[in-house]
């Protein structure tokens, strides 16, 4: 079974709308626990437009199951989690003014930062996962810095922004033939399989029955898709395409 970890980015995301207390990602996180889901993800963005440090406090003292930090490698954000330790940081690219994460991090790039930022979240005992889009060379950079999992990054998660986007038949297999290409360099480099971006019940399975695939990370649609039917049925709805 593949499991699911709810981003409740968005549950904030109507929050800040207008300033209120309600609805409360907290709250969310413990519906989506009980319907199922495995955890929870949160992006603690600098801008914070929509989950606040408090939050990421209040779910840490929750039994919501693992608790995933999404954020970039800023010194403010390294504090903030070395603080909190969640389960679990995934390390994001962030660009001002981006409406989502536009891309998978440059590892070879940045391997510098990424690789101080991984050594201090690992050192202090914390989970780390890298978000990449699937393209073997990136995972080479990864496991080229962390050669000996899961002593310093543990998981890689797939972005599947490009899977998701596309429209026609031959876009959606040569996507999810680079998504399977992806997943095969994390398994064979020792990493956990993780996954998300875009995705919805109408196009998780594919993804979902990648071998090796242990996690998906969802928010987006999971909680547009509560608006309508509630975030239980949602969550339920999510798991059932995933898994069948």
């Amino acid at each position: 079974m593949v499991r699911l970890s709810v981003n409740v980015d968005h549950v904030a995301t109507l929050r800040q709308a207008r300033r209120t207390t309600y609805p409360d990602p907290v709250a969310a996180a413990r519906i989506a626990r009980a319907a199922g889901a495995s955890g929870v993800t949160v992006h603690l963005r600098g801008d914070r437009r929509h989950i606040q440090d408090d939050d990421v406090a209040r779910l840490r003292g929750e039994d919501a199951g693992k608790l995933n930090l999404e954020m970039s490698a800023a010194d403010e954000m390294l504090r903030i989690a070395l603080r909190v330790r969640p389960d679990q940081v995934t390390l994001v690219p962030e660009n001002p003014g981006e409406v989502t994460t536009e891309g998978g991090l440059d590892v070879a790039g940045q391997a510098g930062r990424l690789g101080e930022a991984v050594r201090r979240l690992a050192g202090d005992g914390i989970e780390v996962s890298l978000f990449v889009d699937p393209d073997p060379r990136q995972i080479a950079a990864i496991a080229a810095f962390a050669p000996h999992p899961p002593a310093l990054v543990a998981g890689v998660e797939l972005n599947t922004d490009a899977y998701t986007r596309a429209k026609d038949s031959e876009s959606v297999h040569r996507e999810l033939r680079a998504a399977a290409e992806g997943a095969s360099a994390v398994r064979d480099a020792g990493f956990h399989l993780y996954a998300g971006h875009g995705l919805t019940p109408e196009n998780v399975g594919p993804i979902a029955r990648i071998a090796g695939m242990e996690e998906l990370n969802i928010g987006h649609a999971l909680v547009s898709r509560a608006v309508l039917i509630g975030l239980d049925a949602a969550v339920r709805e999510m798991l059932r395409a995933m898994n069948g």
